[in-house]
């Protein structure tokens, strides 16, 4: 499957038990694979290198992860750490989504 990267900017992403986690604001592509290799739920344009570390570590999610692309993106909760656990548990709802969410993950 093939789509452009452009389209997923701004997209909703969910989790497989449909957990709201946040929205894609920025990806990280391999280029010599030619492949997606993370996905950010908060920018990194303009932040100083740690802070993007920062971003990397506990917001962002590997594209592993995404089981489904479609009008929404899914990824898998699965093997996740009780942190990631925890911070989707405080997420607001898809009702309330307009305010800050972050997911946690380990490196």
């Amino acid at each position: 499957m093939s789509m452009r990267i452009s389209k997923l900017y701004g997209m909703d992403v969910f989790t497989d038990t449909g957990k709201f986690l946040g929205r894609v604001q920025d990806l990280i592509v391999d280029l010599e694979r030619g492949e997606v290799g993370r996905i950010s739920l908060e920018g990194l344009q303009g932040v100083s290198r740690d802070e993007a570390k920062r971003v990397l570590r506990e917001k962002s999610i590997m594209y592993k992860s995404v089981r489904s692309v479609e009008d929404v993106m899914v990824v898998s909760k699965a093997g996740s750490s009780a942190a990631i656990t925890e911070a989707m548990e405080d997420t607001p709802s898809p009702a309330g989504r307009d305010g800050p969410s972050f997911l946690n993950t380990r490196r």
